[in-house]
């Protein structure tokens, strides 16, 4: 495991990981050396032995250690090597949650089984709280048993992404109705493979069916897989929030195989289509060039927040911006396309990808917190402005009203 970070240099640290990589790792085929394919559990856990994984977690739990400017230069040299499971102390929204959040008992069960393959959904929104999650009214009842008893939990979420895949969804939960909305929730790691779960796929405009309707009847969590405090979820679900508007502030809701090479898409697109001397068009490109950038230095900072406190507000900030920079560039695309970007299909690549890129824009918009309440977090807790009047607030949620 790793030195102290203040006693180990940048250097160091890129030279000590390439030296571990050149011992286990083949870059050509993209499985550990000495095997003809990748094995993805044993990768997994070699990767997480070495400490690699969540490099900024604690040596305690799987890490080094490592600062913000350590981390970088693990997750640079993986990416170059075509490593997988790298980034997880940012991108697995379940084992950062359990890290952050859960009981030492809880991180011992589940980090393991996380960080090593067991995937997490997110089940969170509901059709009568999707905005507004504290008015969540899936519920989950405590029976008492053996092992610290269970939960039985019956309800319905909705705009659960790879919920098929998951192993686990992060679930938030009503498990008391006589106290305000924001106190009576309880944040789970809810086990998806069992009877009771009926996972219904929804088709989207894209084409996609990533989004699902998960419908629960009286399906069962053992207590200890409670995150945080009981009637606490609130505080724990700010946290695994934050880490996704980290996620999609970075633009990781894109379309994946878009161009990532350093010529920016649109440039490419306008030269392909003799545009780019058009004055007019090139200031909006340059402009889209800019916020991306922008966005990138503003999401560097959040992440250094967020690493040291467990959450920032900053996220909403990135996240909004990504959803700015998505729907502006697609709708750059279509000025440069003009009357060709009615087309579509197979023929037409460059219209094909500009339509997808346009409807996928509002599931940025809508995805982890709308681009309007972004904006109200961003005035309450950036800009400091007065909070949004709620008069259900402090009221015992079994007495709010539900249309």
């Amino acid at each position: 495991m790793a030195s102290n970070p203040k006693e180990i240099s940048n250097e160091d640290v890129a030279i000590e990981l390439e030296a571990w990589l050149d011992a286990h790792w083949d870059s050509e085929k993209r499985c550990e050396k000495g095997k003809d394919k990748l094995d993805t559990k044993s990768w997994l856990t070699t990767l997480l032995e070495a400490g690699y994984a969540v490099p900024t977690w604690s040596s305690d739990w799987y890490g080094r250690d490592y600062n913000t400017k350590q981390a970088r230069i693990i997750e640079n040299i993986l990416k170059s090597r075509n490593v997988i499971g790298r980034s997880q102390d940012r991108f697995n929204l379940g084992a950062v949650t359990v890290y952050r959040m859960g009981s030492p008992e809880l991180k011992q069960e589940l980090l393991p089984k996380m960080l090593t393959g067991a995937f997490s959904c997110l089940l969170y929104s509901e059709p009568n709280a999707g905005s507004d999650l504290a008015g969540v009214r899936t519920k989950a009842e405590y029976v008492p048993g053996k092992d610290g008893g269970e939960y039985v939990v019956t309800g319905q979420k909705i705009w659960t992404s790879n919920a098929n895949e998951a192993t686990y969804g992060m679930l938030i939960a009503r498990t008391d109705w006589d106290v305000s909305k924001h106190s009576g929730i309880t944040f789970f790691i809810f086990p998806m493979k069992q009877d009771g779960v009926d996972i219904r796929p929804i088709n989207q405009i894209t084409g996609e069916s990533e989004f699902n309707e998960i419908f629960i009847n009286e399906a069962r969590i053992p207590a200890r897989y409670i995150v945080g405090e009981l009637n606490g979820g609130w505080k724990v679900l700010q946290t695994a929030l934050a880490y996704e508007r980290l996620i999609m502030g970075e633009g990781a809701t894109e379309r994946q195989g878009k161009d990532k090479s350093k010529v920016h898409p649109l440039v490419g697109l306008a030269r392909r289509h003799e545009k780019l001397n058009d004055p007019v068009l090139r200031q909006k490109i340059a402009q889209a060039v800019a916020y991306r950038h922008l966005n990138a230095l503003n999401m560097r900072r959040a992440k250094a927040e967020i690493i040291e406190n467990g959450s920032s507000s900053l996220m909403s900030l990135g996240k909004l911006a990504m959803s700015r920079v998505q729907h502006g560039e697609a709708r750059v695309a279509g000025e440069i396309l003009g009357p060709a970007g009615l087309f579509d299909g197979e023929a037409f690549p460059d219209s094909a990808d500009m339509n997808f890129d346009s409807a996928k824009s509002y599931m940025h918009s809508i995805g982890g917190g709308s681009d309007q309440i972004q904006r109200n977090i961003i005035s309450e807790r950036i800009l400091g402005l007065p909070r949004e009047m709620e008069v259900d607030r402090n009221m015992p949620f079994r007495d709010v009203k539900s249309g």
